[in-house]
């Protein structure tokens, strides 16, 4: 199985720069899981395509404010810093720029020396590893210096740092937002839960998966960076509950999706349980947990249209992607959605 064969043409102007003033007006295609079969609707009608009784599953993570524009005490050379995991304590795994500017115990100085970060530890592909030195309250002082990390595919500045958070978003840790689930409000989620759909949450925090591109020609060689994940007991018994009695459990986005299925693969059941997960799914992969998938449009040639080719089929995909682009759909982290529906038999 080739990386190539999952690109798609998308000219520029189709990825959306800025969110929809409201967020629930986002477009929606509607795919059939197993036929293909399509249908244009907006977003704030999903409503109409989910049943009393399923479960509705989202990725409560919230993102940290955390890219850092810092530098070098001795040079003074301005490093860019993007947190993506804390592994101890005040150590974080970082992607930085220019990488090459930073070797084991250099200093970088943020916001005049409010905060300092020191090199424990050179990886590839501009990863460091730092410890971060200072006074109060981290999460404080990454509220004050720092800024959202939007993807680079995005130009344009985001005056609203809220709109790349979803409205659920409680358990701070994330280096990118679950994007799925910005397309919903607080009213549509009542809506929903009104109808008699269980909403439940999951955690993932989004990691260096999000920003690494798929670089090797044989798609089964790729290695994906391993992101924390959490589900506790309430959600386990209500998924563990839909199973035992045929309800639909619908993911909201690639993350829950790989959140679900890493702990189904590994007991079986849902499970209260945390851990780290690095799965890849591709085509190939039997799904375990989910019946249907919201998700957003995805990069050519990423994990994450190999995750959705994987539920459906890599044809009906690239032909929906085809479809969309065609009707000029808008792609990406602030674009629209799709929604992959099990078949009506």
């Amino acid at each position: 199985m080739k990386t190539d064969d999952f690109d798609y043409y998308l000219p520029e102007e189709l990825i959306a720069q800025v969110p929809l003033k409201n967020r629930s007006e986002s477009r929606l295609l509607v795919v059939d899981r197993d036929t293909g079969e399509k249908k244009d609707d907006k977003f704030f009608n999903i409503i109409n395509y989910l049943n009393e009784g399923d479960v509705l599953v989202l990725n409560d993570t919230k993102v940290l404010p955390a890219r850092l524009i810092g530098e070098k005490e001795d040079t003074k050379a301005v490093i860019e810093v993007l947190l993506l995991k804390n592994t101890n304590n005040n150590n974080w795994e970082c992607l930085v720029k220019p990488a090459k500017r930073v070797k084991e115990n250099t200093i970088i100085s943020f916001g005049n020396g409010l905060l300092k970060a020191k090199c424990l530890s050179t990886g590839e592909e501009g990863i460091r590893t730092f410890e971060f030195i200072f006074d109060g309250i981290f999460y404080e002082l990454l509220d004050k210096l720092g800024t959202m990390p939007l993807p680079p595919y995005i130009k344009t500045k985001l005056n609203d740092q809220s709109r790349y958070q979803t409205v659920y978003a409680k358990n701070i840790g994330s280096a990118a937002a679950p994007t799925a689930g910005l397309h919903f409000t607080e009213e549509l989620l009542q809506k929903i839960k009104e109808k008699g759909i269980t909403i439940c949450y999951i955690t993932l925090h989004v990691g260096l998966g999000t920003f690494r591109p798929v670089n090797v020609e044989d798609v089964t060689k790729h290695k994906m960076h391993s992101e924390f994940y959490r589900m506790n007991r309430e959600t386990s018994d209500i998924l563990n509950n839909a199973k035992k009695e045929g309800h639909n459990i619908i993911a909201v986005g690639t993350t829950t999706t790989r959140t679900l299925e890493t702990i189904m693969s590994k007991y079986n059941e849902f499970k209260e349980c945390s851990g780290w997960t690095d799965i890849f799914i591709y085509p190939g992969y039997k799904f375990k947990a989910i019946d249907s998938l919201i998700t957003n449009f995805h990069l050519p040639k990423s994990t994450l249209i190999m995750l959705v080719s994987a539920f459906s089929s890599k044809k009906i995909i690239l032909d929906a992607y085809k479809y969309a682009v065609d009707n000029k759909y808008r792609f990406f982290s602030f674009g629209d959605a799709m929604f992959i529906q099990k078949n009506k038999k």
